[in-house]
């Protein structure tokens, strides 16, 4: 077991436990890092391996790598890839893209991954939340939903967002958490590379439902869309890709901002 996985296994002491964590995304797709708007229009983003290293030397919490067209190609997550990235950092890393069984997430964490996510799989088959986490623990499993605003209702999407279900989101996330998810991460897609702020009231109306930590997605802009997340929706952690792929927010700075607001942060 890595020093890492032996932390995620051992609860946080002392103020530690408060601090808010800032995680990078890298949405990978053909070996490439990219970044969309609305899960649509994707651009390339640079090097994922380059990228990873980076963050994890500007003081990034967790860094999370979605192979974000496995699922809907039908294939595995790229092991090599993952090797090479974890080979660069020294952060919780959590994986997820075409993870349909157990043996594919002990392949991804053999490969370096401490935590593994699912999506489209865990709505096909919800037992298989069940069991990852007899298998590996709850803390190594997050169950990542691509939610949008259909109607009056917010539904569960899969496949990178491609197919729309009838599963209201807000009762798949307190299944998910019924059935031994570590860790929800929650991308509302229609805020998803807009730049126009997180989903604020949708996540805290489902973090206020739930008792595990919750991950903020899609949205981001600027510092004071994160400043307003946290104080706004009291989530665990916020996640951002394009603002820190390109450069326009730099995650010490970011830090420093989110410490004016008190709000709490590992440095």
């Amino acid at each position: 077991m890595s020093t890492i996985q032996a932390a995620l296994q051992s609860p946080p002491t002392g103020g530690l436990g408060l601090a808010k964590r800032i995680i990078p995304c890298l949405d990978v797709k053909d070996g490439r890092t990219v970044k969309g708007v609305n899960f649509v229009d994707l651009r390339d983003a640079g090097d994922p391996v380059e990228l990873a290293w980076q963050y994890s030397q500007q003081g990034a919490d967790e860094l999370v790598f979605l192979d974000i067209t496995a699922t809907h190609e039908r294939r595995k997550t790229m092991v090599e890839l993952v090797k090479a990235v974890a080979r660069q950092i020294n952060i919780p890393f959590t994986i997820g893209g075409g993870i349909n069984e157990i043996a594919d997430a002990d392949i991804l964490l053999n490969a370096g991954a401490d935590k593994i996510s699912v999506n489209s799989a865990a709505v096909r088959n919800p037992e298989l939340i069940n069991e990852l986490a007899m298998a590996f623990g709850k803390q190594f499993v997050v169950v990542a939903v691509d939610t949008k605003f259909i109607g009056d209702t917010n539904l569960v999407h899969l496949n990178g967002g491609r197919i729309a279900t009838e599963l209201e989101t807000e009762k798949w996330i307190k299944e998910a958490e019924e059935r031994g998810a570590g860790e929800i991460l929650l991308t509302s897609m229609d805020h998803d590379g807009t730049k126009a702020g997180f989903d604020n009231f949708l996540l805290k109306k489902i973090n206020d439902s739930i008792s595990i930590p919750l991950i903020a997605s899609g949205g981001a802009g600027s510092m004071q869309h994160f400043v307003d997340v946290f104080q706004k929706s009291n989530v665990d952690a916020a996640l951002a890709a394009s603002v820190f792929h390109y450069g326009e927010i730099l995650i010490p700075s970011l830090k420093e901002e989110l410490r004016k607001h008190t709000i709490e942060v590992r440095l």
